[in-house]
């Protein structure tokens, strides 16, 4: 092994983190742990993970969930795709594969929703293979080690870390090596010119600490401007006490979840008004709720919220109502409109 590689996995078996990952080699858990970990934060994660295999321990039994049970374990992580993906997934290796996760990278690299670094990653971790997963924590570690100025949204730069690191890889301990870089990342080499460079066991021969240029590294992309769309959700009751909901398209963002009553724009009390008597919604009270919003990756939600009781008559608006109980424990809400439900109170016996 080259002393980059010995340094970083000595100092990785002294300070690595105690996850739930780390203590298994399955290739079925691996994966679901790197799904889950896309743009959501470890500590968010573990609950998640650990309920999510207590219930779906295996290829086939993710594979045969029901779609709205499978939505429901997700809910709160936000990304919905990554669980309908690993579905369209499972299925597949149930059907392609005999059930048995593949070995071979492109063979991972063809499930849906597996891209090049989940990829890699899973090889790496799960197979021992001699590959190297790069994201942006490890580009960020090789930009500052070897002061390189790449930047982590442009294509090259993936290929330059690959030529750059192809010596540092050791020949046993793949796995070990690649959560070590990722450890390293997470922990130490942080972002916006943060980093523990005293803690680092690489800080001795890191190019961007021994010069000084730690900010320098990696450069800095141009942020896009986010579109911000305004919403009115509506949380309408009837006098059981049921809550209005409809699925959402099969299609588009937050496809197949559950949603409240949602009308573009910011409504005020005599526009709900208006919108509730030109929908033939027999209306009692209005009350005004808080707002919200919710950053998706590339829009963001401005909502306002409203709680209507309403009269027993036909909702004719393609929804349905359900118990409250049955909304907390069995329908997927959308992440973006968590906020909206501390205003309904599960009727628990």
């Amino acid at each position: 092994m080259s002393q980059f590689s010995d340094q970083l996995l000595a100092w990785y078996d002294a300070n690595k983190r105690n996850l739930p990952w780390r203590k298994t080699k399955d290739p079925y858990a691996i994966w679901i742990s790197e799904i889950m970990l896309q743009q959501t934060r470890v500590e968010t994660v573990i609950p998640y993970y650990e309920r999510f295999l207590r219930r779906l321990p295996t290829i086939e039994s993710l594979a045969d969930v029901e779609e709205n049970e499978l939505l429901k374990l997700w809910e709160g992580l936000g990304y919905y795709t990554r669980a309908l993906n690993l579905q369209k997934a499972a299925i597949k290796i149930k059907n392609d594969f005999h059930g048995v996760f593949p070995i071979q990278l492109e063979a991972i690299q063809s499930l849906p929703g597996i891209g090049p670094y989940t990829a890699c990653a899973i090889a790496s971790i799960a197979f021992d293979q001699r590959v190297i997963a790069i994201d942006g924590n490890v580009i960020r570690v090789f930009s500052r080690y070897f002061a390189l100025p790449l930047d982590p949204t442009k294509n090259p730069t993936k290929k330059v870390v690959e030529t750059k690191t192809d010596s540092l890889i050791p020949s046993k301990r793949n796995g070990d090596f690649t959560q070590s870089l990722m450890e390293l990342g997470a922990t130490i080499c942080l972002p916006n010119g943060k980093p523990k460079c005293e803690s680092c066991p690489l800080a001795h021969s890191c190019q961007a600490y021994l010069t000084n240029t730690i900010e320098l590294y990696p450069l800095k992309g141009k942020n896009s401007i986010r579109k911000v769309e305004k919403w009115t959700v509506i949380l309408l009751v009837n006098e059981q006490g049921q809550v209005w909901i409809r699925k959402r398209p099969n299609h588009g963002l937050l496809k197949g979840l559950w949603e409240f009553m949602m009308i573009e724009g910011h409504l005020n009390d005599k526009e709900i008004q208006l919108y509730l008597t030109q929908n033939n919604i027999p209306f009692t009270t209005i009350q005004s709720l808080s707002t919200a919003k919710h950053i998706f990756s590339h829009i963001e939600w401005d909502m306002k919220g409203f709680l209507i009781n309403i009269q027993n008559d036909p909702i004719p608006l393609g929804g349905q109502f359900v118990d409250t109980t049955q909304l907390f424990d069995h329908y997927a809400i959308a992440t973006a409109l968590q906020a909206f439900k501390q205003f309904i109170k599960p009727n628990r016996l």
